[in-house]
């Protein structure tokens, strides 16, 4: 039976004897290094892609942290302004030597802070205009950049 089994499995060995000696066509291994060349560039757009949208989204985000800081420093110091005219209006009405008088610089007062009511409701309609532009262009940019690239 050890004879038989030696000769069945003859075969098997001269077979894997063969197999180990195959020669692999040059146009397999071509398209093998073609394949994984292409497989390679691809990766390489695609981690390319991924930064540029990074950049894009950074941008973004870079864009708005400094806007909001604009706004929360413009608002602060619209409000510092407010309390030293107030303050400005009492010193002045305090100085009044008669009820006239005093009418007279209340008058003045809410005519100051309306115009400049009036001036930063101005300011702030024309600085929101412009963001609300420049956010559209810098983000239709944005968005170009990363699709012509990964198109």
């Amino acid at each position: 039976m050890t004879t038989e089994t030696n000769t069945a499995f003859e075969g098997f060995k001269d077979a894997f004897k063969n197999i180990q000696n195959l020669e692999v066509p040059e146009a397999a291994r071509e398209f093998v290094k073609k394949t994984a060349n292409t497989a390679k560039d691809r990766a390489a757009e695609v981690f390319a892609g991924s930064e540029r949208v990074t950049a894009a989204v950074e941008n973004a985000v870079t864009e708005s942290v400094t806007e909001a800081g604009k706004i929360s420093r413009n608002i602060q110091q619209a409000i510092y302004d407010d309390a030293q005219a107030f303050f400005a209006g009492i010193d002045q009405l305090a100085s009044a030597k008669s009820f006239s008088e005093a009418v007279e610089i209340q008058s003045s007062l809410l005519r100051a802070r309306g115009e400049a009511f009036v001036s930063r409701a101005k300011a702030t309609t024309d600085y929101l205009g412009k963001l609300a532009a420049n956010g559209a262009k810098s983000a239709q940019d944005n968005f170009a950049k990363v699709y012509n690239k990964t198109a």
